[in-house]
């Protein structure tokens, strides 16, 4: 068994913690580490959000198969979600599972739920979320809905406000009969330490909440703990554009990479290399466990 790694946030590791302490004392360090060392050791429970999600679904009165996708230029992209219906190579079994359920209970038309109207549009901050998800959910009505926001707000909002306004925007679609899944955000060039705090601040909303989580910050720094940032001096000579780089966030520090090795391969290679497609890979996985978790069988 490789040995534990200990954290003080998803992402920063001891030896950063220690920098950033700032002369605190190596012993009030150790302690520090130690303590959630012990918060993180505990296994979370897996299944808190199935039954308060449950009694959401229980109101939901829209058309079952609706996903929607509400977030920024990640989002927006077709390089996320809209590919899965074409390309899967060497795609885990528990993809191809995953791939098959979705397949069955979503509506086609949600692979390409893209644009504004969908909820979804570059440069956007969860305040546009805020003031529009009542019109998202007016015209969508959808059964399940997969949030993130946050990049874009790093530059314009305070954790506070980010926080307050995800909660009222995820209690909005919980009162509507929607299942929320939160995301994560992604790391991003010269805001780490920001955006980690960004991201705990989403888990800390689904705990609470008790809605799915997708981590897909915690998933680019397990993969790429080291080299995650297109932006590196060694990835500058990377033939192709900003997002040819093979490692997870693209040569402009921001968005997801996209490599053209490996576009629609999702091996454990392709899943290190392309920020797009690990992106979809995970959402896939957890919209796929609320469909065999909570959602009705497959429609006639």
């Amino acid at each position: 068994m490789r040995p534990r790694r200990l954290h003080w946030t998803p992402g920063v590791g001891f030896g950063r913690m220690l920098r950033l302490s700032g002369g605190a004392s190596l012993a009030l360090g150790l302690l520090g580490v130690c303590a959630a060392f012990c918060l993180q050791a505990a296994p979370p429970d897996r299944d808190y959000w199935i039954e308060p999600m449950r009694k959401v679904h229980a109101r939901f009165t829209g058309k079952p198969g609706t996903f929607a996708q509400f977030g920024d230029s990640i989002t927006v992209s077709r390089a996320f979600w809209f590919g899965l219906q074409y390309d899967r190579k060497n795609a885990p079994p528990e993809m191809v599972k995953a791939y098959e359920l979705v397949k069955r209970h979503m509506l086609p038309a949600c692979w390409d739920w893209k644009g504004p109207q969908f909820g979804s549009e570059g440069s956007m901050t969860i305040r546009w979320a805020h003031a529009n998800v009542d019109k998202w959910l007016d015209k969508l009505q959808p059964e399940v809905a997969l949030i993130m926001f946050g990049t874009n707000d790093l530059g314009q909002l305070e954790l506070a406000e980010y926080e307050a306004k995800t909660r009222e925007v995820v209690q909005r679609c919980l009162d509507r009969g929607t299942i929320v899944i939160l995301s994560t955000i992604p790391p991003k060039h010269g805001q780490v330490q920001k955006a980690a705090e960004f991201a705990e601040a989403v888990r800390r909303i689904a705990r609470e909440m008790k809605v799915p989580l997708c981590d897909y910050h915690a998933e680019i720094l397990k993969r790429r703990p080291d080299d995650w940032d297109g932006a590196m001096a060694k990835f500058k000579d990377t033939p192709g554009d900003e997002y040819n780089v093979p490692t997870l966030i693209s040569r402009d520090g921001v968005h997801p990479s996209n490599p053209r090795k490996y576009a629609g391969d999702f091996s454990e290679e392709a899943m290190r290399s392309n920020g797009f497609g690990l992106r979809s890979y995970l959402a896939l996985l957890k919209y796929a466990e609320v469909i065999q978790t909570l959602l009705a069988p497959k429609r006639d």
